[in-house]
This record gives C-alpha cells, structure tokens and sequence, in this order.
C-alpha cells in the first residue's frame, strides 16, 4: 500500500485491510523497488499447487488457466460447477469421495441439502468424460460416493 496516511492505526488499518506492505509518502523509489523485489521474490517461492497450470489422470487433462477439459485429445465442454467437481476428483484420484466430502469442497455446503444434486452431477460428468471411451474414469461406489480411477469396461 503507498499512502500519505502514516500512523500506527492507519498502518494496522491498512494490513487489516488486505496489504502485504505498506510505504508511506514521500518515499525513495529505491526503497519502493527493494520492496516489490521482495514480494515478487515471495510469490516465486509459492507451492507448487498453487503454480500448477494443469492435472493430468489418464488421458484426461485439465488446463487450470483457460479451465478447460481435453480426454484424448478432445476437448470437453464444462459448466463451472462440472469443471470444479472434475478438478477435485482429479485432485484426488483412486480414493473414494463421499457425497458430504464434495458437497464442502466444490459447493461450500455444509449439510444435508436432502437433494441427489451431486449424484446429478456426477452423472452429467460421466456423459461428457466417460461416453466415448472404452476406458470408464467416474465410477460410483454405492453407498460410498464417487471415485476417479481408470478401469476398462470389461472390467466393470
């Protein structure tokens, strides 16, 4: 933040507001540049979740950047929620997700809706992922939730 207001509680106020830095008026721009090397420094030394630009399972990809869904090459059209839901099973593949699991980490819903919307959706996923493929990704495990995991229709 570079401001003119320089007190104690305009500072406080400034961090509380969001401001990784604050820098106060007049300034040396020396000074203005040793701090934006010092943040751009921090931002390079992020996870590499964060930097990720794109999962790959199988023969399924998903570019984090354009949101966009390619299996085998083909692109895949996807509403935003069917791209979240997508992204996090491919976040967490071959592990069972329960219906309470994705309704907090892809709606934001904690409790029972009483709906069948993420069974919905799974279904939706499954029409556009799975339909033209031998190898079947999204599978149900009844009583369980849904998991990401290659299996070959025969095997089903």
């Amino acid at each position: 933040m570079l401001t003119a207001l320089g007190t104690t509680d305009d500072k406080l106020d400034g961090f509380d507001a969001g401001a990784d830095d604050y820098l106060v008026k007049p300034f040396d721009f020396r000074e203005l540049d040793a701090r934006i090397r010092v943040l751009l420094k921090r931002k390079g030394n992020q996870p590499e979740e964060r930097r990720r630009q794109q999962l790959v399972y199988a023969d399924l990809s998903i570019n984090l950047q354009t949101k966009t869904a390619l299996r085998g090459g083909k692109e895949i059209k996807l509403t935003p929620k069917e791209f979240n839901l997508l992204t996090y099973m491919v976040e967490n593949p071959e592990r069972v997700l329960s219906r309470v699991e994705i309704a907090e980490k892809v709606w934001d819903t904690h409790f029972d809706t009483g709906t069948n919307f993420i069974d919905v959706y799974i279904n939706y996923l499954q029409k556009k992922i799975d339909k033209d493929f031998e190898m079947k990704l999204i599978h149900t495990k009844p009583g369980m939730g849904f998991m990401l995991r290659r299996e070959d229709e025969d095997q089903a």
